[in-house]
């Protein structure tokens, strides 16, 4: 069983920075994808990025392509999201979530973190 937490969240003015941060504890994560979702207020959860932890490549939402970068700490069990040139837009609480590779639904959520970004 994997359990999470996000940190790293604020706010931000619009063309600036912020790095998010998951910590995972319990299982190891050779076995895993984490990913990065994202829910703004009225608005259904969106995918953002995910990495397969034991080789490092990720992916991303076309929206963000460019503008953030997943990254991992295999030591520190840690997952990162950099997150440069934000709009107002990216304003949403961010959530990182684990699934077993083969497996479709992502099983163990976190906390969430709020992101503002103001214009």
């Amino acid at each position: 069983q994997v359990q999470l937490v996000e940190s790293g969240g604020g706010l931000a003015q619009a063309g600036g920075s912020l790095r998010l941060s998951c910590a995972a504890s319990g299982s190891t994560l050779n076995s895993y994808v984490m990913g990065w979702f994202r829910q703004a207020p009225g608005k259904e959860r969106e995918f953002v990025a995910h990495i397969l932890w034991i080789h490092g490549s990720t992916s991303y939402a076309e929206f963000v392509k460019g503008r953030f970068t997943m990254s991992r700490d295999d030591a520190k069990k840690t997952a990162y999201l950099q997150m440069n040139s934000l709009k107002p837009e990216d304003t949403a609480v961010y959530y990182c979530a684990v699934r077993r590779l083969g497996v479709t639904a992502y099983a163990a959520w976190g906390q969430g973190t709020q992101v503002t970004v103001s214009s």
